[in-house]
């Protein structure tokens, strides 16, 4: 390297940061071939701040703008002085590069059920997950206790450390907060700042703050779920009678999913104490002594059928509609011969009278004609 190479390289330092990684949070600026040079230009964007490290200590933290550093570190003069150090400075300074911004749509959720006493089902199981945001509220504290001396800090470092501070918080507002499972589900908004507000002193320890903390889901065990369903069913139902038809009607489905080892015997085990639970309920005769409820009236028997009328078509014009009865008239005084064509509603076209099934009885009653004399 030439003597002018060298004395650029000691009048002209710009030390900036740009990051396309989406993840890092600390970054540290490093130099090849020399030091931090007095009168270097720092530049701190927006959602940057910098950390300068002078002989290992922690010397102050720069928000965004354009600064020069005046140090003495390492002095264009005290530079050229030190020929036995063949110009390396004796002394390093170090700038760290922290974001700012915030850090979004990060996962957190509960690897065990939290265990919580509900007013409604008792000791209840619950599961829960959703999102939060990070940001760096105090850089100088979250690099003296979290980062350390790491060239380069990612926010994976740290998720696992802030999932468990979310857990627990979380394991311990929603426990306290009294509020019944069901209703949960209405208010994961408050419980979402609750815990929030409850982890905001334990990570402003790490010179870190939540901004965001999201309660996307509170599920319940398999089992409680079921129960729940059953209510449900049985309000669908609308009164006692029809829950234990219905209920029959499951072990059944029930039995015939497993016909072997004893599926029979499941179903009729239902069915009989479906029946006894509306026996009990209802006050029906049963087991149990009850006295018999009046009978429900008979339903009235349905509507007969409505019946057929019948058209006549003779010498291109139609007649009608006449009834079986006059039809039968008709046929009686030779009006209405099997010849004769005829339609009816749902019939295909125009057909003879004789080929009817209905009218071709008409003709087989009539008396057949007198003998010849």
């Amino acid at each position: 390297m030439g003597i002018f190479d060298f004395l650029t390289g000691e009048f002209i330092d710009v030390i900036h940061w740009t990051d396309d990684t989406r993840d890092t949070m600390v970054w540290r600026f490093e130099r090849e071939g020399h030091e931090i040079k007095y009168g270097a230009k720092l530049t701190v964007r927006e959602g940057q701040a910098a950390v300068f490290i002078h002989e290992g200590q922690l010397a102050d933290v720069f928000t965004p703008g354009l600064y020069m550093l005046e140090t003495n570190n390492m002095p264009i003069m005290t530079t050229l002085q030190h020929w036995d150090h063949g110009f390396q400075s004796p002394f390093k300074s170090e700038i760290y590069f922290v974001s700012t911004v915030r850090f979004n749509d990060l996962k957190w959720g509960t690897k065990n059920p939290i265990i919580l006493r509900d007013p409604e089902f008792g000791p209840t199981r619950i599961r829960a997950y959703g999102t939060y945001s990070v940001r760096v509220s105090d850089p100088a504290k979250f690099l003296s206790e979290i980062v350390g001396t790491d060239g380069e800090f990612t926010m994976d470092e740290i998720s696992y450390q802030i999932r468990n501070i979310i857990v627990q918080e979380f394991s311990r507002v929603i426990a306290s907060s009294g509020i019944p499972v069901l209703d949960m589900a209405a208010n994961t908004a408050d419980l979402g700042k609750l815990v929030a507000t409850a982890i905001s002193q334990t990570v402003a320890n790490y010179g870190l703050v939540i901004p965001e903390l999201y309660i996307e889901n509170i599920s319940l065990p398999s089992a409680v779920e079921a129960a729940l369903d059953k209510r449900t069913s049985a309000g669908l139902a609308g009164d006692l009678g029809r829950f234990t038809q219905y209920s029959a009607a499951e072990a059944m489905t029930e039995a015939a999913k497993n016909p072997s080892g004893g599926g029979g015997m499941g179903a009729g085990l239902g069915m009989g104490m479906g029946i006894a639970m509306a026996d009990r309920m209802t006050g029906q005769s049963g087991p149990w002594g009850a006295q018999p409820q009046p009978a429900q009236a008979a339903p009235p028997p349905p509507p007969p059928p409505p019946e057929k009328v019948w058209h006549i078509a003779e010498a291109g014009e139609t007649r009608g509609p006449y009834s079986r009865a006059a039809m039968g008239r008709m046929a009686g005084d030779g009006g209405l011969t099997r010849d004769t064509q005829v339609w009816t509603a749902g019939q295909d076209g125009w057909m003879r009278a004789g080929d009817v099934a209905e009218l071709a009885q008409l003709f087989t009653v009539m008396p057949p004609p007198p003998p010849a004399p």
